[in-house]
């Protein structure tokens, strides 16, 4: 099959290096709106050829590694694919982008989400493996084509990927908690330090745990705009969520409540309990 990869940076980068050899893979091409991006994505071999938007129609298979907005707008331009084209999306939210799909298309798409990726963006960011055994949701198949649902589970099995199926709306409100929440706290963190005036000393003496917190704050704001704005009423449900437990961390601290301040850590803990 012919595959075109909408977005060079690191999900369809690496898209396209883990693709690349698969036996069932013809030819990988890419579209990106960044010049620089075309070029960076050739001179990495991560595609054969960069092509147009309506030759990009033409393929087989069309992935959107976009931002979700971006998604939008692009399977707007898309009505006339063939009946067997199968396109996949990678967006990080799901609900609003599977409620904008125009009708004429919506047995060719296949909702997805790769619980995969790192703080780094752009085509020099793409790393051959990084699908491999990560998580991928596929939302709302029932609405899907019978020929894209099968499609769509063969790449993701040739990437060794563990499929998790779940609607839309649950998929966007679990996201929330376990990737939103956690990119906005790190933001938050990166800025709390680099208000202070004396910030250049502050980080002289980051170290694991500072860095491990803040990473998140590298990932690229045109992106989690987007995905912040998709999903704002979740977010700001989880947020909340957070925002209650470090207040009665907060208040157990200033009461002198070391027991209390134990206990909660304590409860932390058990979350790595689950991850055995």
């Amino acid at each position: 099959m012919n595959i075109a990869i909408i977005g060079l940076g690191l999900m369809g980068g690496s898209l396209a290096l883990s693709l690349k050899e698969k036996d069932f893979v013809e030819k990988i091409v890419g579209y990106d709106h960044n010049e620089e991006h075309k070029k960076q994505a050739l001179e990495l071999g991560l595609v054969e050829e960069i092509v147009s938007f309506e030759e990009v129609k033409k393929c087989d298979v069309i992935f959107l590694a976009i931002p979700v907005d971006g998604v939008i707008a692009s399977l707007d331009k898309m009505k006339d694919v063939s009946a067997e084209c199968t396109l996949i999306d990678l967006g990080g939210t799901k609900a609003k982008i599977v409620a904008s799909v125009p009708e004429q298309i919506r047995k060719n798409f296949v909702a997805a989400h790769p619980m995969t990726g790192t703080e780094n963006f752009g085509p020099s960011a793409a790393l051959e493996g990084l699908y491999d055994d990560k998580i991928v949701v596929l939302c709302d198949l029932e609405e899907s084509g019978k020929h894209q649902v099968s499609v769509a589970k063969k790449i993701f099995k040739s990437l060794k990927m563990k499929k998790i199926f779940m609607g839309a709306n649950a998929h966007d409100r679990h996201a929330a908690f376990i990737s939103h929440m956690p990119h906005a706290i790190s933001y938050s963190i990166a800025n709390a330090v680099m208000k202070q005036e004396n910030k250049h000393n502050i980080l002289a003496l980051a170290a694991g745990g500072y860095r491990s917190m803040s990473r998140l704050a590298k990932s690229s704001p045109y992106m989690w705009e987007d995905i912040f704005r998709q999903n704002k009423t979740n977010l700001l449900e989880a947020i909340t969520v957070f925002q209650e437990e470090l207040d009665q961390l907060k208040s157990a601290i200033e009461r002198d409540d070391w027991e209390r301040v134990h206990q909660e850590m304590a409860d932390g803990n058990k979350l790595h309990d689950i991850f055995k």
